[in-house]
């Protein structure tokens, strides 16, 4: 009895430390005596907790705030490099990899094009990124305490990479080998997961609990949030709304359906829209150079240079060049008839449009609402407000990142140490 007993007193200990701690997160700076008022927390335990969050480095003491009569009360803060948390966003096309505070915040980032897909090339790649961000941390007492990978792709919750057809891997144990080789906490998540995650805590999803994320890149995916938690399925692989069919007599998608959204929704159905009518196809334009050992595969330099010939399309749709708003006209209604379905299935406050095509959002938005305003159903009243990330394209791996940082915070041990 007396075992059971102190075991519940350790995990009440835990949950009272970990009130307090995501009080002054979210609050600070903030005093003992408003902690105790907004928590319920008796004014000893407050300070017994603070106290330890104090010695593990984890909240600071700053000045003295204001007074209603006596003592002016010293206020707290957190301290936000206590720690670092890396996050990777792994493209079809590309690399991205940030190294966040415990705030989210990105204190170094990297980027490069991703020239071919085998596995073993890929993560070799991936380890380099990561040590060169895990050696450009600034001193702390934690270092890093994680790392997250967004991945383009079905992911199990045990971070095993069933099926990432856009990258052609099936079964890939990512995890493990990144464990080992860095001696850290690794998660794998989708990447669409990762993009909502992030928006949701630091972008343009953090007023609204009910909300859809979608990913739009070479695929597209989705990361939904109910009620302020991502919801991920009985198995983890919620959210491939990419491979819903749009189009019944469609196009045979790589995933085996035909007519799936992402075939005329995404980010290589752009570069195939602007295509048309030039020269060639969107690949056309496509060196015949093996640039940075792609030896010389032609699907490979074509993954190299989607990302430049993008760039080329967002600088002409800026000048207004016809073509190019003719495409993402057409691009921006196949999003739309998409969306219905989601909004239909969901029923969500917000839809948050991210990844490479974000940056399309000015072109975008009207042919999307227009579609929205044309075939909702009448009895989903108000339309769903559409925006388009805050956080650019940095979504995936700062929420990558944001994973690894929730789960060191939860591991705040009941003696106040980390465990």
């Amino acid at each position: 009895m007396r075992q059971i007993q102190t075991g519940n007193q350790a995990m009440v200990k835990t949950i009272n430390k970990s009130i307090v701690l995501d009080l002054i997160i979210q609050n600070g700076p903030i005093s003992r005596a408003d902690i105790s008022k907004e928590t319920g927390l008796n004014r000893a335990t407050v300070s017994t907790m603070v106290a330890e969050l104090i010695e593990d480095s984890f909240v600071f003491e700053i000045g003295e705030g204001k007074s209603s009569g006596g003592r002016k009360p010293v206020m707290l803060y957190f301290n936000e490099r206590a720690g670092f948390a890396v996050g990777i966003d792994l493209g079809v096309n590309y690399l991205l990899g940030v190294l966040t505070d415990l705030n989210g915040a990105v204190v170094q980032e990297i980027s490069v094009p991703l020239v071919g897909r085998e596995e073993e090339r890929v993560v070799e790649a991936l380890e380099g990124m990561m040590r060169k961000l895990i050696g450009r941390a600034p001193e702390s007492p934690y270092g890093v305490v994680g790392i997250g990978v967004g991945v383009p792709g079905i992911v199990d919750r045990e971070g095993k990479i069933l099926f990432a057809p856009n990258l052609g891997w099936r079964d890939v144990e990512l995890k493990p080998r990144l464990e080992r080789t860095f001696g850290v906490p690794v998660q794998i998540i989708n990447e669409a997961n990762a993009g909502a995650n992030g928006e949701c805590l630091y972008g343009a999803g953090k007023l609204a609990a009910d909300q859809v994320y979608i990913s739009i890149g070479i695929g597209i995916g989705a990361g939904i949030i109910i009620d302020g938690q991502l919801y991920s399925g009985k198995t983890g692989i919620a959210g491939e709304v990419g491979h819903m069919t749009i189009q019944a007599t469609g196009d045979r998608c790589r995933c085996g359906n035909y007519g799936c959204w992402e075939l005329y929704a995404s980010e290589k159905a752009l570069l195939g829209e602007v295509g048309e009518g030039e020269s060639g196809s969107a690949e056309s334009g496509v060196s015949d150079s093996a640039g940075d050992g792609a030896g010389g595969v032609p699907g490979e330099r074509a993954a190299a240079e989607e990302g430049d010939r993008l760039e080329e399309i967002l600088a002409r749709a800026q000048t207004g060049d016809p073509h190019v708003l003719a495409a993402l006209d057409k691009i921006g209604a196949s999003i739309g008839i998409g969306l219905i379905s989601i909004i239909h299935s969901f029923n969500p406050e917000t839809v948050i449009i991210g990844n490479r095509l974000a940056r399309f959002g000015e072109w975008l938005r009207e042919p999307i609402q227009k579609v929205l305003d044309e075939r909702l159903a009448t009895h989903q009243g108000e339309t769903p407000e559409i925006q388009f990330s805050l956080l650019g394209r940095d979504s995936c791996a700062v929420g990558a990142a944001a994973f690894r940082i929730t789960g060191f915070l939860e591991r705040l041990g009941g003696e106040g140490k980390v465990g």
